[in-house]
């Protein structure tokens, strides 16, 4: 009787090659898996694993993984209990060294390290483990350490000398700490060449002398990024010196980020504001020029302003001529960007050819043309955003998407004051099928008006054609025919005054499609009070692909009465099959913490009607959740009504909430099956010293991380 032979499988591949497979995994839970399958298998994944984030309580120190010998990167700033010094005042020092010691014979190849510095201690034991450290990402939300300036960084780089990139863009520290300590090591600081300052902690930001400072420090930096002080009303403000100062001593910048403190804060502005401050920065069109010229190497550029710069259209035109290889441009206050006149649309951003993401806020003058010119222009736009732009409409922005409709699957409109949430959607038909991250502001004026207008469009009449005689490509028709070739100029009639230039599905029956086939990540900004129910009536019904929604709450809700409807709505994004990840942040959202008066509704209440239907979100699996904040006594933390909600997401598997919690409150988590990761976060300036005797405290949550570490886990 024949032997049948043993079938082929994957295992039987040469490791080398299996290897290769399995390193080009890139997402955790599927190598996580993958290490399941075999000994074999798991080997070769803990053999190829670069990345590492450690969670935690270093109370457990013995459940300390030492399988990950190839681990360059190492990220240790989300142990438990997290804000709180990793090790301890009280801890004595043989342990700490101990502790120490067994973190670098558990990790000895890491090259790129991320920790919670909440002291100096902590920052000098972990960092002098690993003294041939490139790079390195110092966090911090709570009050920095009443040390010298500079004092706390020049300890790090007494014993880290191979530095090449710092990252303190959350790290709470003073503007003076960054020249002082740059300046006593100048040949670690010579050997630099990525520092980010973006730091929205710093409150006010560098000033000019320190902008020049730094930068004379760090002459080979490849990348900077730095908040500063531009407005001109503050003293040591920076202006036309300092930026010049910037190209001529770092020639050899690729990426370049100025932004101005007050644009970090990341507020909603007022989609009423004209666009113009009431006084120009002093950063001028010339002293761009300056700095473009300077920078050859440039691929990316952000410079978020807070006041006007005008007549920038000829300075963009030399930045495309002396930066060839820029691809990525942020403008905040520009204004004057583009020059459409007449039939003549190239000039100013639009001839930056090359750009691949471009994002505009504040833009005064920017109408329906200019981005008419930037759709024609931009050709390789992948991702666009548009930001308190108050005069465009969604005409242009329909023309601009139906232009690039090959090319732009990443849009964000925000804060345009005649682009609502029905507005928007209805200028991204062009490319709803392959748009794949989108953020909209959930304004719901004007539903019934869309409606309207959709029906007597025919009927109203074009008064204004803008003809362009063009050889632009015709997307519509195929590549081989020869009468719509490539090459082949064709008269393009844009037309301005009629309302909405609809576009009609495949079935010609001009109803309007709700499918959005691509689209897997999607952001909403959405009033306090209001609902979010509509979103499926304005057109975002299907979403196949749907994997995450990242949803921000904002404003005053003391100013309000209670609510007409008993929940905000997130049960209707049950239509989603797919939706795994949420973002829920109510941070910005200010109410009463514990009293309140006649007629209104403390943050419990809120807190009870924003989160009222998430249990029907089976699908989801990872949550984030800010909870809505009482500033007066700078307490963020989750009530009664809001664990009792949470407790009922049955399919959750993290939860990161960036607040605290009182310890009985926390125990109804421990009814979620299929929870194993929970995270308490104050990441917010500044987080409390001390929490109040009733809140979440280090011993409390070590509690609850060994209750919920005795629960069998299924998979």
């Amino acid at each position: 009787m024949a032997i049948s032979p043993t079938p082929t499988t994957i295992s039987d591949l040469p490791d080398v090659i299996l290897s290769i497979i399995i390193a080009a995994v890139s997402d955790v839970r599927s190598r996580n898996s993958a290490s399941l399958v075999c000994h074999k298998w798991l080997l070769l994944e803990r053999s190829t694993r670069t990345s590492l984030t450690l969670r935690g309580n270093f109370r457990d120190i013995f459940f300390l993984p030492n399988c990950f010998r190839s681990v360059t990167e190492l990220d240790l700033s989300l142990l438990s209990p997290w804000g709180y010094p990793l090790l301890s005042p009280n801890t004595p020092p043989a342990t700490a060294t101990l502790i120490a010691h067994l973190l670098r014979q558990s990790f000895p190849a890491v090259k790129s390290l991320s920790i919670y510095a909440r002291n100096p201690s902590t920052l000098l034991l972990l960092a002098s483990q690993w003294p041939f450290l490139e790079e390195i990402k110092l966090v911090r939300w709570h009050q920095r350490p009443q040390l010298e300036a500079g004092e706390e960084l020049q300890s790090l780089f007494q014993v880290n000398q191979s530095l090449t990139k710092i990252d303190l863009s959350s790290f709470y520290c003073w503007t003076d700490d960054v020249p002082a300590a740059l300046s006593a090591y100048p040949m670690l600081s010579s050997t630099l060449s990525s520092l980010n300052l973006l730091n929205p902690s710093f409150s006010e930001g560098l000033k000019s002398d320190q902008l020049k400072e730094v930068t004379k420090s760090c002459p080979n930096l490849k990348e900077f990024r730095a908040a500063c002080i531009i407005d001109p009303r503050y003293i040591g403000f920076v202006g036309d010196e300092a930026v010049v100062s910037v190209a001529a001593n770092c020639p050899k910048l690729s990426v370049l980020h100025l932004a101005d403190t007050s644009v970090l804060v990341n507020l909603r502005a007022d989609p009423s504001f004209e666009g113009y401050t009431a006084d120009d920065s002093r950063i001028t069109p010339s002293g761009l020029t300056e700095v473009f010229s300077g920078l050859p190497l440039l691929e990316e550029l952000v410079l978020d302003l807070c006041n006007n710069i005008r007549c920038t259209s000829p300075v963009l035109e030399i930045l495309n001529a002396k930066c060839p290889k820029l691809r990525t441009l942020k403008l905040g206050q520009f204004h004057g960007i583009t020059m459409p006149i007449e039939s003549k649309l190239d000039g100013g951003v639009a001839l930056c050819q090359g750009l691949q993401s471009l994002s505009l806020r504040t833009v005064g003058d920017l109408t329906d043309m200019g981005l008419i010119a930037i759709g024609r222009g931009c050709c390789k736009l992948s991702k666009f955003e548009v930001q308190s732009c108050k005069k465009i409409t969604m005409m242009g922005l329909r023309t601009l998407t139906s232009l690039l409709k090959r090319t732009l699957v990443d849009v964000k409109i925000s804060c345009c004051k005649n682009l609502n949430a029905a507005m928007s959607l209805k200028a991204l038909e062009p490319i709803q099928d392959r748009i794949r991250s989108l953020h909209i502001d959930c304004i719901w004026d004007y539903v019934e008006e869309l409606q309207q207008d959709m029906e007597v469009m025919e009927e109203k009449p074009c008064n204004f054609d803008l003809n362009i005689s063009e050889p632009i490509p015709d997307w519509d028709q195929p590549e081989s025919d020869s009468m719509c070739g490539r090459n082949k100029r064709r008269r393009y009639t844009y037309d301005l005054n009629c309302p909405y230039m609809d576009y009609y599905n495949s079935s010609g029956n001009g109803l309007l499609c709700r499918r959005w086939e691509s689209l897997e990540k999607l952001s909403l900004w959405i009033g306090v009070g209001e609902h979010l129910t509509p979103l499926a009536d304005v057109g975002l019904e299907e979403c196949p692909k749907l994997e995450e929604i990242r949803i921000k709450v904002e404003g005053d809700c003391r100013e309000l009465p209670k609510p007409s409807r008993v929940q905000f709505g997130l049960s209707c994004l049950v239509q989603y099959p797919k939706l795994s990840k949420m973002h829920l942040d109510c941070g910005e959202t200010i109410g009463y913490a514990n009293t309140a008066p006649p007629g209104h509704m403390d943050l419990s209440l809120w807190e009870r009607f924003y989160l009222l239907g998430i249990e029907r979100l089976r699908s989801l699996t990872e949550l984030d959740y800010w909870p809505p904040q009482d500033r007066d006594v700078n307490q963020r933390s989750i009530s009664l009504p809001a664990a009792g909600l949470l407790q009922q997401c049955l399919n959750l598997r993290k939860l990161f909430i960036h607040g605290t919690a009182h310890e009985h409150f926390l125990n109804f988590l421990l009814k979620i099956p299929n929870l194993r990761d929970v995270q308490l976060r104050e990441d917010y300036y500044p987080a409390p010293e001390n929490d109040m005797s009733t809140e979440m405290r280090a011993d409390s949550l070590s509690r609850f991380e060994a209750s919920l570490n005795r629960r069998p886990i299924s998979d």
